[in-house]
């Protein structure tokens, strides 16, 4: 199992070079994957609850400060070597199919394949709304559509679609991507839909800790949700051990142990120990990467966050 840290594009990490030591301290500390959150623009007002905190505010609308995540992928790959680019997860909807697979190649190629298009279908309905996509009603065929037709444009020698959101034919589309046979892609989320879309276009699985609907924050539970993955899988014709299972740890390493309701300990909390059982208990069920969440409000608390969760766990494991 390898380890990626979680950023979202806010707070700290919204200057050039409190992004480039992150990433910089990230490479040299040993984890493999940086994921970036993706946001375009903030409503003022929601009426929409974010599903993965406990009051279902989105943690970044305080602010309602956001990068572009494809952009910040292709500025990490400019002083990056090694580690990989991951979206964390990209609204599909967002943006017009055939831009989002030129961005993504173009990321890839530039970082030398080290690009992974993590996606979702998106829950901000007023944000669709800003940027008028297609329905948000209709958010789950057109994420399916877009999809199909990334592939196509990453893939084919002429590519060609002719569905009811995408369209084009005539087209060449070059350079393709430099991951063969195009970038891996992750789809995140933990309800049906989101398991019936990773198991039949998914290259993995990406579930996040603590949507509180379906909650996957302990081993056991997340066990329950790749076996449910695994039950699709071979319901769409394919080998379960072909989707790769990545995870999201959706909350920040602390060295002081907490308790959940329950009085089980909250797993990466307390000693290097404990939080190296609790990778190796989250690797047992199935998980190959494992992303935290080490975002602070400075800079170098940040820093001080991965460093030490690398000494302890990452570099351990």
């Amino acid at each position: 199992m390898d380890f990626g840290l979680h950023i979202g594009t806010r707070g700290c990490l919204t200057t050039r070079d409190n992004i480039m030591a992150m990433a910089r301290d990230a490479e040299a500390g040993g984890y493999a994957i940086i994921g970036v959150a993706d946001h375009l623009i903030v409503p003022v007002q929601t009426d929409v609850r974010y599903p993965y905190t406990a009051d279902g505010i989105w943690p970044g609308a305080p602010t309602g400060e956001c990068f572009d995540a494809i952009a910040t992928l292709t500025f990490l790959a400019g002083f990056t070597q090694r580690i990989r680019l991951l979206t964390s997860v990209l609204v599909v909807p967002h943006r017009p199919a055939v831009l989002t697979a030129k961005l993504l190649a173009t990321a890839d190629v530039l970082s030398g394949g080290r690009v992974i298009a993590g996606i979702g279908s998106g829950w901000m309905k007023e944000e669709f709304a800003a940027l008028e996509t297609p329905p948000f009603e209709a958010r789950g065929a057109v994420t399916d559509e877009y999809i199909r037709a990334w592939l196509s444009l990453w893939t084919e020698e002429r590519p060609s679609m002719n569905g009811a959101h995408v369209k084009f034919d005539n087209v060449v589309f070059k350079p393709k991507p430099t991951s063969k046979p195009h970038p891996p892609i992750w789809v995140g989320g933990e309800s049906a839909p989101a398991l019936r879309r990773a198991a039949q276009v998914g290259d993995g699985w990406y579930p996040v800790s603590n949507n509180a609907q379906i909650l996957m924050n302990t081993p056991a539970l997340l066990k329950a949700g790749i076996d449910r993955l695994h039950r699709a899988a071979e319901k769409a014709g394919r080998d379960p051990a072909s989707i790769d299972i990545a995870y999201v740890w959706f909350k920040p390493p602390e060295w002081i142990a907490k308790t959940e309701a329950d009085g089980t300990r909250q797993p990466f909390t307390g000693n290097a120990d404990a939080m190296l059982e609790d990778a190796a208990a989250f690797a047992a069920v199935g998980v190959k990467h494992l992303i935290v969440y080490a975002q602070q409000p400075t800079i170098e608390a940040t820093l001080d966050v991965q460093q030490r969760f690398a000494e302890d766990v990452v570099r351990k494991s």
